[in-house]
């Protein structure tokens, strides 16, 4: 059984991908500028987050962690066309291997300074024990 080629649907993928269906060089176009206005209107929100008094202050820096998610959404489909295409799947899957490595090494290293932080005596008697 031979596999039948798939044709490409034009709602399936990324903003950019000029071989869909029914996509110009001016739909692609639009797709980065639409991918700039969005990124440009986060990195603005979240200088304006910082400097206004409209959010409680221990509450800014989950609005920035928000809005970084969001910025990384927008760069992820406007921009490096990840999307749900099954095309994409070697794509998602290095990306998820990248957000493992990336997550294991700051969750690792965080993990040992506090164990290094508790085992480590504190500064006024280690100073004692040098004279």
């Amino acid at each position: 059984m031979t596999p039948a080629k798939e044709e490409i649907n034009a709602d399936d993928v990324a903003p950019g991908v000029m071989e869909a269906a029914d996509h110009s060089i001016r739909d692609g176009i639009q797709g980065y500028l639409i991918g700039l206005a969005l990124a440009i209107m986060l990195t603005v929100a979240s200088f304006y987050i910082v400097h206004t008094p409209l959010i409680w202050g221990p509450g800014i820096p989950v609005a920035l962690v928000v809005l970084a998610i969001a910025q990384i959404g927008v760069h992820l489909v406007f921009f490096l066309h990840i999307t749900t295409a099954p095309d994409n799947t070697n794509n998602v899957l290095a990306l998820a291997f990248g957000v493992l490595i990336v997550a294991l090494v700051i969750g690792g290293s965080l993990w040992i300074m506090s164990h290094l932080n508790q085992n480590m005596l504190p500064m006024d008697q280690m100073t004692r024990m040098q004279r």
